[in-house]
């Protein structure tokens, strides 16, 4: 097919799949290269770009999704009659801090690092689409190992885990499986604050399209 079809087809893929999308996938069902469809892909960003199209193509670390642009979630919530998001919770931001940066990990993990019970956080995290189960840790008893969702980088406004935040300088820490005493219980709290000015910078945008 030409270049023209080629990006006709992969634009009507992602509207169809309504979520994101592995690029080696999507190149698979086309039978064409990576590369091909990576560079479909930017040529369709742009054009919705140039045109400033309500429409726009999102990577989320090897995913790709087509969306909506922030500015425009109050008009979309109005005609779809949809209710904003609850707000997270600091304990939730800090969870999801601690998976960020420690991924895959176990519930135990995140519990020692916080200093309390975190099952209720993680199961609502894992509802709203925010972390999802990895497996489990090869050590008696198996437990579950977290980690975070394409959904999350989409809410975090960010393209791949790379792009979080450098941490300050902090003493070696012992990995999973390791001995986990001494691990830095301030890591979760140092990001935190990223995380919530990255919500309320949405939540800015979304009032501005109100008025």
């Amino acid at each position: 097919m030409t270049n023209e079809e080629l990006r006709a087809c992969v634009e009507a893929v992602l509207f169809a799949a309504g979520e994101p999308l592995e690029i080696s996938r999507i190149a698979q069902a086309l039978e064409t290269d990576v590369e091909d469809i990576r560079s479909a892909l930017f040529e369709i960003g742009a054009r919705y770009e140039n045109f400033h199209s309500g429409i726009c193509i999102l990577k989320l670390g090897d995913k790709y999704q087509l969306c909506s642009r922030t500015e425009y979630a109050p008009y979309i919530r109005t005609v779809l009659d949809l209710k904003k998001n609850t707000p997270l919770s600091n304990a939730a931001l800090e969870v999801l801090a601690v998976v960020a940066y420690n991924q895959p990990i176990t519930k135990a993990y995140i519990e020692q690092v916080r200093g309390v019970d975190c099952t209720g956080v993680i199961a609502t995290l894992c509802q709203k689409g925010l972390l999802e189960e990895r497996g489990r840790l090869d050590l008696p008893g198996r437990p579950l190992l977290y980690g975070t969702t394409p959904n999350f980088l989409r809410c975090f406004c960010l393209t791949s885990l790379a792009d979080l935040p450098e941490l300050p300088e902090s003493p070696e820490r012992e990995r999973i499986g390791e001995d986990e005493d001494e691990i830095d219980s301030s890591k979760g709290e140092q990001i935190t604050n990223f995380f919530q000015s990255e919500l309320e910078e949405e939540e800015r945008l979304q009032e501005e399209g109100e008025q």
